[in-house]
This record gives C-alpha cells, structure tokens and sequence, in this order.
C-alpha cells in the first residue's frame, strides 16, 4: 500500500493530542501507523490497512479544509468506513449553513444531521427526532437564521412547552416572563452564538424575533414566520394540534423531540407520539429520526446515550414475551 502524504499542521490536526485521534484508529482495525519526514506508513493485514488509510485520508481533507478534527468526527469515521459507507464526513461537511458570529461554519457533521437540514430545505414542516445532542435544535435555529437573513421569511418564533421534571412554574421569583425564560434558554444560547447579542436585542425590540411558551401561540394565525417547536415531547396531543393549526401562508415548522425524555405526567399521552402516527405519509410532512451515531457532543455523551438506548431496547422486548 502506498505511503500517504501529510504536512506537519495537518498531522497534528489528525492524530490528535498525544496521538489520542490516531490510537482510536489503530485500535478500530489493529494497524500500526507509522509517520517519518511527512510520511505515513501503515502495518497490519491488508482490509485494516485499507480502512486506515480510508480514514485518515478523509481526516486529512477535512483539515485541509480548515477543520479542527474531533474525537467525534474520528469515530464517526471509523464506524462509517468499517461499515462501509464512503464520504460520509466529507458530503455532511460541504453543507454550510450559516457562520457564527466568531466566523465559525455552521454544518452538518453526521449523515443523519445532513438528511435532517436537507428535509428542512425540502419541507414545510419537519419533525427533527432524537436524543441529546444530535444537533435538532441547533442546526433548526441555524436554517430558521439564515431563511431571516435571506428575507425568506419575515420573522422567526421560538416556542416550547414550559414544563420540566418535577419542577412548577409557581415556585420560580418573578413575574411570568421571569418564570419561563430559564426554560427558553436554550434557545436564546444558540440565538446569541449564531446571531450575535446585539443583532438579537434588537430583532427582539422590533418583533421580528419572538421567544415565548406554546401556551401563547393559542388563537394565532403564524403567516410568513420560521417556527421551531422544541421539547415536543412534552406537549399533549391538544397543544399540538393548537400549534399545527396556527401554521399560515409562507411559513416553515421545525418540530424537535427526544420521545425518551417525557416530563409529562405517567398518565398523560405525548402529543409528539400522536402527531407521529396521525401525519406520517402526509407530503410536505418530513421526519428525521437521529440516533446514538448522530451525537456530536462528548464522545462520553454518545456513550451514555448508546447504552441507554440498549436497556430500553431489552426493556421493550421483555415487554413483547
């Protein structure tokens, strides 16, 4: 096999610090990589060797790009070739969105991310499913900014339903918009990083951004607005249907849920999980299912949340017997 290439800032972009990148690889196909002078060396049998170089040949376009590579782009990787499935870093990564305010390139970094933005381009409503971490709201936040900018749209509104484990809206300090932004926060974090503080402030002011709990959408009409449900879990099937039927002309819906983290009480149904039965098949209806694969935080993360999905997988089975 031939040797490979590499420059000195893109080499220590790949291998990572103290090779860390580089372990992961070699521990994924038992190879021993070797690298003299530029020169990358590759030791093993002959389908780890192909793997390898698979994979370090796709880190090394993404550095030349100008990406800093993750401990999660590198298993991501690992996992995509090993079953076979090619460019899949670099088709998510020629997607740009938009640019933060530090100038950072908003993107897809997984295949599934990729299919949820280009569902987002192609839809009218979009339900965006999934775990912690999979970028739904993020990535939803970064199309709904960027419809604004490109005056697809006259004004983006923010909404979620204001309940969270446990917790009662009457314990909180201060009058009701005190209560309910801690739960908008997340919201007005990836607002800041993508819009800038200032830029946001004074949207807000002029009512072209809206940040609110679902309750306030009841007896709206939403006309040529960018919409992002979030937390849909925790709406009940009346709240949803409300909120689908505010939908005017010129706007697009961003509905975003993780079903395996209901707040709601045992005995209620989710309006997430109704809303997935009623509408499938509907055209202009699109649903993304992210996985465990598709987390891009901590590769601890992804972890924690791989084996939740296996407990509850052996839990639904012994359910069925």
């Amino acid at each position: 096999m031939d040797d490979i290439i590499i420059d000195e800032q893109d080499l220590r972009n790949v291998f990572g610090p103290f090779d860390k990148h580089l372990k992961i690889i070699e521990n994924a196909f038992h190879t021993s990589v070797v690298e003299r002078d530029g020169l990358i060396r590759i030791i093993g049998d002959e389908n780890g060797r192909a793997l390898t170089q698979a994979v370090l040949s796709e880190l090394m376009e993404l550095s030349k790009r100008g990406n800093t590579i993750t401990e999660q782009q590198v298993r991501y990787s690992v996992e995509m070739q090993s079953e076979n499935v090619k460019d899949s870093l670099l088709s998510a990564d020629d997607t740009v969105i938009c640019h933060t305010t530090t100038g950072k390139s908003v993107k897809p970094k997984t295949l599934g991310q990729k299919a949820y933005v280009d569902a987002m381009k192609k839809n009218m409503i979009v339900f965006g499913l999934g775990p912690a971490g999979t970028g739904k709201t993020y990535l939803a936040m970064a199309m709904a900014i960027t419809a604004f900018r490109n005056e697809e749209v006259g004004r983006i509104i923010l909404t979620r339903p204001a309940i969270e484990a446990g917790e009662k809206l009457g314990f909180l300090p201060g009058d009701l918009q005190s209560k309910v932004d801690p739960y908008l926060r997340p919201l007005y974090d990836a607002l800041y990083q993508i819009m800038g503080a200032d830029s946001f402030a004074r949207n807000m002011e002029r009512g072209l951004i809206e940040v609110a709990p679902l309750a306030y959408m009841r007896g709206r009409t939403l006309d040529n607005a960018y919409i992002i449900l979030d937390e849909a879990q925790n709406t009940t099937p009346a709240q949803m249907k409300m909120f689908l039927t505010r939908i005017g002309f010129g706007s697009k819906v961003v509905v975003t849920g993780d079903r395996t983290q209901k707040d709601l009480a045992k005995d209620m149904v989710s309006g997430l999980d109704i809303a997935i039965k009623v509408l499938s098949g509907i055209e202009d209806i699109a649903f993304c299912n992210l996985t465990s694969r598709d987390v891009v935080r901590h590769p601890l993360v992804q972890r924690i949340v791989k084996a939740y999905e296996t407990y509850e997988e052996k839990g639904a089975k012994k359910k069925t017997k």
